[in-house]
């Protein structure tokens, strides 16, 4: 069992960077592939970045894509997403996702991620 718990949201100008962990309080994510996703109000969760076990290979969805950053820390047990350049329809609740170990998946949806966090509310104004 794998217990995830996101850290590092908050209120931001737009322009500006927050940096969000995901640490695990039980289990290891060694072994797990890994994702960020996001849900605003009144819409569906979506898909925002997924890395590989190793770290080597990484997922965007297009609209992130040269803003966010996703990394990994096995040896801390834990999962990173650098947030630079925010924009207001950034604002959303977001989630720390693993998938079952060793299955390979860079990105999905949230159907096929087994456990997550309880989130962590980022919020940017104009």
């Amino acid at each position: 069992q794998v217990q995830l718990a996101e850290s590092g949201g908050g209120l931001v100008q737009a322009g500006g960077s927050l940096r969000l962990s995901c640490a695990a309080s039980e289990g290891t994510l060694s072994s797990s592939a890994m994702a960020w996703f996001r849900q605003a109000p009144g819409k569906e969760r979506e898909f925002v970045a997924g890395i590989s076990r190793s770290g080597s290979s990484t997922y965007y969805v297009d609209h992130v894509k040269g803003r966010f950053t996703i990394s990994r820390d096995n040896a801390k047990n834990a999962v990173y997403m650098q947030m630079n350049s925010l924009k207001p329809e950034d604002s959303a609740v977001y989630y720390c996702a693993a998938a079952i170990p060793l299955r390979m998946i860079l990105h999905g949806t949230q159907y096929d991620y087994d456990y997550w966090g309880q989130g962590t509310q980022v919020t940017v104004s104009s």
